[in-house]
């Protein structure tokens, strides 16, 4: 690391996973095209979220479970010496009646607070990380998708204008598939109450932002990348082939009926799956099977980078 840059640690507590970047910023008079270097990416999937939708609140092993992965990334920011952290959680902590229980083992076990974003910030962070370093031929508007666990952020914006518009919308993959998807494989009746549920709000969504008038449709986050991976054929998941990766609604649209169709265990046996992320990863298909087709995209570009790096951009010292 050189005396210009700054390095930083990011940490997005989501609905299903917990994720942590330390990075390396540029110099800020360096620009806006100037990168960000990894130093370090992880993910756990700890299902913080687990029956919230239902309880409302979160439960004691599922904020054990963050514990242990939280305790482990401070010990990494501390060995990597990273001079800055932000740690952003998202959906979950918004619905919980308990949070401040979970605030509470955050500060003993980080050292500093957990910011709970609201959707629109959450939605500009994901926008912020997937447009920079995008290619020349993703043309402008775009429309940024994140599906997460338990909310889907849409953020409509330009590579020079930044966001004119976002909104979080509850259709993240672990509420739908707690809401409506039980069966193993869902039968159709759950499935085809689960695309209602999800089309309702993404109409809504679209109107808001909006959402159709966007020239590229951008989509973030495990669902996405996994959907990716799998429509691209891959035997192994490789992030330097999913970034940017384009795949047609098509395409997408037969990977989701075949996950659908699929039990746990064979969803398991996909090479590209990450464990905990076989009992959702139907819903979260479906979330982004049903914003192409309501937008009427007729492909998606895949981004590894999303509001984690977003929340990492947001340490920037200014010039």
């Amino acid at each position: 690391m050189t005396d210009v840059t700054t390095r930083v640690a990011a940490i997005d507590c989501g609905t299903n996973s917990i994720r942590l970047l330390v990075a390396d910023l540029p110099d800020p008079k360096a620009g806006a095209s100037a990168p960000l270097v990894d130093v370090t990416r992880r993910m756990e999937i700890v299902r913080l979220g687990q029956g919230v939708d239902k309880t409302g609140l979160l439960a004691p092993e599922a904020i054990e479970r963050t514990r242990v992965a939280l305790a482990d990334y401070a010990a990494e920011i501390e060995k990597l010496g990273a001079e800055r952290v932000r740690m952003v959680a998202t959906s979950a902590t918004r619905d919980a009646a308990n949070a401040a229980d979970f605030r509470a083992m955050v500060e003993q076990t980080l050292g500093v607070a957990p910011e709970v974003a609201s959707g629109d910030e959450e939605a500009r962070l994901s926008f912020t990380g997937a447009v920079r370093g995008l290619p020349t031929d993703a043309r402008s508007p775009y429309l940024v998708v994140d599906i997460g666990g338990g909310s889907t952020e849409f953020v409509v914006g330009s590579r020079d204008g930044g966001v004119d518009a976002a909104i979080s919308m509850d259709i993240g993959c672990v509420r739908m598939t707690e809401r409506h998807l039980h069966g193993d494989p869902p039968g159709l009746a759950e499935t085809t109450a689960a695309q209602a549920d999800i089309a309702v709000a993404v109409d809504r969504a679209l109107a808001a932002v909006p959402g159709r008038e966007a020239a590229t449709l951008v989509g973030l986050a495990g669902s996405v990348t996994t959907v990716v991976a799998i429509a691209e054929g891959l035997t192994e998941y490789d992030p330097s082939r999913v970034h940017h990766a384009r795949v047609s609604y098509e395409r997408v649209a037969e990977v989701t009926a075949e996950l659908l169709a699929m039990t746990r265990e064979q969803r398991l046996a996909i090479p590209v799956m990450h464990p905990g992320r076989a009992d959702v990863i139907g819903a979260g298909a479906l979330v982004l099977r049903v914003i192409m087709e309501r937008a009427g995209m007729a492909s998606v570009v895949a981004s590894e980078h999303d509001i984690l790096d977003g929340i990492a951009w947001s340490l920037a010292p200014t010039a």
